[in-house]
């Protein structure tokens, strides 16, 4: 796909309640294309078995991190359960490389990097229909009756907040690539946005040549 310069990566946000494959969905996008990366989350818990640094976790103490904290280093964290987790500013540095960074964080965060990164691309994944999501919880045998129904219930909250985002994509059931797809057609037209290569026609054409 030709575009007016070479352009700078995009930060695409992507968000979506539990059960409706988002994991799956980036995977795939990533898979399929290497100029999109994942944007590896910092926490301050230990890893778990099979976990490697630098591929699911950042792991580091509590003290780095609120180094880190008050180095204006971290974009954005939470805390949960007592560990912190959040985004390193380092991880931008993937889009100087020209790569798409997939940062995957709920709605909260979402909304806190579109209003510190603008020009960042918001996506929320839905499920085709309620019963659709409760299947796939239920079908996961991983969460208890009540645990499900508050999942259920956050995740009607969540969809409250779609209007919010850029773009919506639905995966439906089977179609995960089919959803990625839709992702990265997103990305791409935005590439071509003028506002993203404002100054590249004045650089192209205008610029006195000495």
């Amino acid at each position: 796909m030709t575009t007016l310069l070479k352009p700078k990566g995009i930060l695409l946000v992507v968000s979506g309640a539990a059960g409706t494959g988002k994991g799956t969905v980036n995977a795939l996008l990533m898979k399929e294309h290497e100029d999109f990366v994942y944007s590896v989350s910092a926490t301050t818990r230990p890893p778990r078995p099979g976990e490697v640094d630098g591929r699911e976790y950042h792991f580091i103490s509590k003290e780095q991190f609120e180094e880190h904290i008050r180095n204006d280093a971290v974009i954005e964290y939470t805390e949960y359960c007592g560990n912190y987790y959040g985004t390193l500013k380092s991880e931008l540095k993937k889009l100087d490389e020209g790569k798409n960074l997939i940062l995957e964080i709920e709605v909260e965060g979402a909304m806190n990097i579109k209003r510190l990164f603008p020009d960042s691309v918001t996506v929320f994944i839905l499920p085709p229909d309620y019963t659709t999501l409760r299947n796939r919880l239920v079908n996961r045998g991983t969460n208890a009756a009540d645990d499900i129904e508050n999942r259920m219930q956050k995740a009607l909250r969540e969809f409250a907040t779609v209007k919010s985002y850029d773009y919506a994509v639905v995966n439906h059931d089977g179609q995960a690539k089919e959803a990625a797809d839709a992702i990265y057609e997103i990305v791409k037209s935005e590439q071509h946005r003028v506002s993203r290569t404002e100054d590249a026609v004045e650089r192209l054409f205008f610029q006195t040549k000495n």
